[in-house]
């Protein structure tokens, strides 16, 4: 059986019932409440404080705000005048069962309409995703047809003036082979004899040579050089096949080629380089030019997928665009493609793993977001910012400050 509350205090006017009901020590967050126009239920376990109203109260302008040990309802009342009792003096059983199974009900349709207005607002705002990729993926389109277009114009009128050129040199050609005709003809017996004589010449010459041996060669020595190690840790402390297979993997990322042929052919040659991409989208980030930033780091991981950083950086201008499941989404490859950890790549991950933190919190998944900031926390442990953030999200977990409730 629960324990009822019975040190609450309460205070009128003529418009609203003020009631202050004592936690005992309970956390805000294991609090349970229950307000419609003529019940109100607080149930902290194992106390439990019922008000079955005077009167009908206006709900939808209810507030309820809970911290510091207690809770503080503030109730407009529908009708202006002054209640003889909080509570209905009737010690009918059946009629407190009804008006609590009503409340329980209201309470029911309240968060099922809730719940589908969250789901309806997620369907837009997914909706607004999609129509917004769509839209640039179309600007893109357009912008690489007129590319093209512009591209084939050119061609077409620099073919145009090679043929005209080829043709003039073939009609001089041809006038000055009938000009030169007759004195052609003249010297042409003597011209066969000098080559006839020049030809013995070379060969005569050609066989002096092959018979004579090829000069030694001249010695030397050979130079060689060793390849430093890339990491800056001690070979006994480093892990050598996880950094082998990091460098192996971004030398296949930098010769990656895009199979997307056509379109590469219609890029300027900046535009074929996803580094140039990359420091056009940093840029962009700078200015505040969220967008472009997004389309540049996009035609990047079009010409090569395996570069974590564009994947990294768009997933940062998704979160200034409010894009979060997309966030997640570009932040998650990176952090794959960031595989295996080594200490060269350490920041890079540092910063995906808390984008990722970020977007989770922001839609409101906190454990899922501490998860990535204690990792995050793992890899650079001395990071103050880091663990004040880390912290913030475990109170808000924990339930441990205030918070309002309607």
């Amino acid at each position: 059986m629960p324990l009822h509350v019975t040190d609450y205090t309460w205070a009128q006017t003529e418009s609203t019932v003020h009631i202050s009901v004592p936690l005992k020590g309970a956390k805000a967050g294991g609090v349970d409440i229950v307000s419609t126009e003529e019940y109100l239920k607080v149930h902290f376990p194992p106390f439990l404080f019922e008000a079955f109203l005077f009167e009908p109260v206006d709900d939808d302008r209810s507030t309820a705000k809970v911290g510091n040990g207690v809770a503080v309802f503030t109730l407009p009342k529908k009708t202006r005048n002054v209640w003889e009792h909080l509570m209905i003096t009737a010690d009918d059983k059946e009629t407190k069962r009804e008006i609590r199974e009503r409340a329980l009900l209201k309470r029911q349709q309240k968060l099922s309409a809730e719940s589908k207005q969250k789901a309806e607002k997620q369907q837009a705002e997914k909706k607004y995703a999609l129509e917004t990729m769509m839209k640039l993926e179309e600007e893109e389109r357009d912008r690489i047809q007129k590319m093209k277009d512009a591209e084939r114009e050119k061609t077409t009128a620099e073919l145009a003036v090679w043929r005209l050129r080829q043709k003039q040199e073939a009609q001089q050609k041809q006038n000055h082979q009938i000009q030169q005709g007759g004195t052609t003809k003249t010297t042409g017996n003597r011209q066969t004899e000098i080559g006839k004589n020049k030809q013995g010449h070379r060969n005569s010459k050609k066989e002096k040579i092959q018979a004579r041996p090829p000069p030694p060669r001249p010695p030397g020595n050979i130079r060689v050089t060793f390849t430093p190690r890339v990491f800056p840790t001690a070979l006994r402390e480093s892990r050598v096949s996880e950094e082998e297979e990091w460098l192996r993997r971004q030398a296949a990322a930098r010769r990656a080629v895009s199979t997307e042929v056509e379109e590469l052919q219609d890029l300027t040659e900046e535009e074929r380089n996803p580094d140039w991409l990359k420091q056009k989208g940093d840029k962009c980030f700078a200015n505040g030019d969220y967008v472009g930033a997004v389309n540049a780091y996009s035609l990047g991981i079009r010409l090569n997928r395996q570069i974590p950083a564009l994947y990294s950086n768009r997933a940062a201008c998704q979160l200034k665009l409010r894009n979060l499941h997309k966030a997640i989404e570009d932040s998650s490859k990176a952090l794959d493609l960031l595989t295996p950890a080594a200490p060269a790549n350490a920041a890079a991950r540092v910063r995906a793993s808390v984008r990722r933190g970020s977007a989770f919190c922001q839609l409101q998944l906190y454990a899922e977001g501490l998860q990535d900031y204690e990792a995050a926390l793992q890899i650079d442990p001395h990071n103050e910012t880091l663990r004040e953030d880390a912290r913030i999200i475990r109170n808000i977990i924990q339930g441990s400050s205030g918070h309002d409730e309607t």
